[in-house]
């Protein structure tokens, strides 16, 4: 009996939670999948179209050019992520004098708000009055100022950076934590048999935190190929086209040209890249 009445207990604590994440959640994805069969101006006009949202979606070349942008951007920011992320929780593993003050100042770009974050490197960057253009100009490595998120030669490798600046911080955490599960007599084990520290590192450490590494690709991966709040707020997709990512075109279609039929299609679409994306790299990073 008391197992019971804590059974129904447990439950009643669980269930507001399950029915307000279906509601934020769940039907906002259902809902968004039923769109995506329609011609719809979401008010009075509800035209049937089956899976010609789909067709006209695939079918365009602006989905791959978007495609194109987006697979580079995600890359370029994911191995940014993990190159500077590795390099900081690998310092911040260690004993070092101000360890704890280290890891408050890293941790400061992931902590601001991303408006801020945006005002902030739109200042540095700006062409005219901007921190960047008036340092350089001022030390003759520039003769004149740059558009550097103007120019469509510029604005992805500029957005790429400025991305990796905001999100290596939860990256540098999620590996801090899986560098501080490997055991220590494993490490001196190998430094025992005459590992060198990059031997020890490569062969026993990263080994040993497969499992984290692979969580955290799949969740970095994930979040910055469906990206669009840093790229709006910097570039809107601009200039002609360059940083129109797969997730500003379906922003633009929704909210700019009220095309919510194939916007949704899109973003439906993205959604099954994604899945594909995390069995993928579970798969290949699947513990042996």
């Amino acid at each position: 009996m008391n197992r019971v009445k804590t059974r129904v207990a447990a439950y009643g604590f669980v269930t507001p939670a399950v029915i307000t994440l279906a509601l934020l959640l769940l039907y906002p994805f259902c809902y968004g999948i039923y769109i995506s069969f329609f011609k719809t101006n979401l008010v009075n006009k509800w035209n049937f179209i089956g899976l010609k949202n789909y067709a006209k979606v695939l079918t365009e070349a602006d989905f791959y050019s978007s495609m194109k942008i987006t697979l580079i951007f995600t890359v370029g920011v994911v191995l940014g992520h993990f190159i500077f992320g590795f390099l900081f929780a690998v310092m911040l593993n260690r004993d070092i004098k101000g360890r704890t003050v280290f890891r408050a100042i890293l941790l400061l770009p992931w902590l601001f708000p991303e408006v801020v974050i945006a005002n902030l490197w739109r200042w540095i960057f700006n062409p005219t009055m901007g921190f960047l253009n008036s340092t350089l100009v001022s030390m003759g490595i520039l003769q004149e100022p740059m558009s550097w998120l103007g120019s469509p030669k510029l604005a992805l490798a500029v957005l790429i950076f400025i991305c990796i600046w905001k999100g290596y911080p939860l990256v540098m955490i999620q590996l801090l934590a899986g560098l501080q599960t490997v055991p220590g007599d494993i490490i001196e084990a190998a430094r025992i048999d005459g590992a060198t520290n990059w031997k020890t590192f490569w062969y026993v450490t990263v080994p040993s935190m497969k499992s984290t590494l692979s969580v955290t690709l799949i969740l970095d991966v994930v979040w910055w190929f469906k990206h669009v709040t840093m790229i709006w707020l910097l570039t809107q997709g601009g200039p002609n086209g360059a940083t129109n990512t797969i997730g500003v075109n379906i922003y633009k279609r929704a909210f700019e040209f009220f095309d919510f039929g194939p916007s949704s299609a899109l973003a439906v679409v993205v959604f099954l890249i994604c899945i594909v994306i995390s069995i993928m790299q579970r798969r290949l990073l699947k513990d042996e």
